[in-house]
């Protein structure tokens, strides 16, 4: 029987997906996309998963598209056929990016290329002291795809990520969370506990308040101050009339902490 490309397990609230073709430094196969892309929909609409963490098995996080299969893929398709493929395929991005779900890179190797795209397009970055980031496009001809583009630009600005797309140099972790890349480097030990930790934290924490916050975040980054404060108008006030708002304000006059029920 082949091996699972992908592992997953649901446990305190907390999903986990780790791509799972250590022998090729978990590089993109369409098997591995196609499943992951299931479980991302399966997992955004289930009211029992509060946190979703993505990682590698082995010693990388995800090296990019499977170098080997490139130029063979697609032989006998159309150009336009192919865009479609890919523009399925960059759903796996699309979808940690907009899932009303935390989402958690636990970074515990090498991010490269389209890997680094599903990197960036989680909401939270915890690398290990041993991960390693690049684009890797001009290495093999390539523009950019699952997001990269899009990402880089805004996370560390136009400047650096046109260096890091042209000169594709690989940096350290330390180095990824200065220019704004991961939100924090853990000693590569302790990186499954650290994230686990957190991911706790906001699987257990008010979810509707964290839903209205990540895409509050998110549309700020393509809109006016004005349609914000709209925005926020509506989306506050929604979550003021949730079960955990009443919680937390009865926790914050009792001078404990809240119980939080996810709703």
């Amino acid at each position: 029987m082949a091996e699972d490309v992908i592992l997953t397990s649901v446990a305190d609230r907390i999903a986990t997906l780790t791509f799972n073709r250590p022998d090729k430094l978990n590089a993109l196969s369409h098997d591995l996309i196609v499943q992951s892309i299931d479980c991302l929909k399966s997992w955004s609409r289930d009211p029992e998963v509060g946190a979703i963490v993505v990682t590698g098995a082995g010693r990388a996080f995800c090296a990019g598209g499977d170098v080997s299969m490139m130029g063979r893929e697609g032989e006998e398709q159309t150009l336009e056929q192919r865009i479609d493929g890919l523009r399925q395929a960059q759903e796996l991005s699309w979808l940690l990016y907009n899932s009303p779900k935390v989402t958690i890179a636990a970074v515990n190797g090498h991010a490269m290329g389209a890997g680094l795209g599903v990197c960036l397009a989680c909401d939270l970055r915890i690398a290990s002291d041993q991960a390693k980031f690049g684009t890797a496009y001009a290495k093999v001809g390539f523009g950019g795809d699952f997001g990269t583009t899009w990402l880089l630009a805004r996370l560390a600005g136009a400047p650096k990520a046109k260096e890091l797309f042209f000169l594709s140099e690989i940096i350290d972790a330390a180095e990824a969370q200065r220019i704004g890349l991961v939100n924090r480097v853990v000693a590569h030990e302790s990186l499954i506990s650290q994230v686990a930790e957190i991911a706790s934290r906001i699987a257990h924490g008010p979810l509707t308040s964290y839903r209205y916050m990540k895409a509050n975040v998110n549309l700020a980054a393509s809109t006016d101050f004005r349609t914000m404060l709209d925005r926020e108008a509506e989306t506050h006030l929604r979550c003021g009339m949730t079960e955990d708002h009443k919680e937390g304000v009865r926790a914050f006059m009792e001078k404990r902490q809240p119980n939080f029920i996810g709703r």
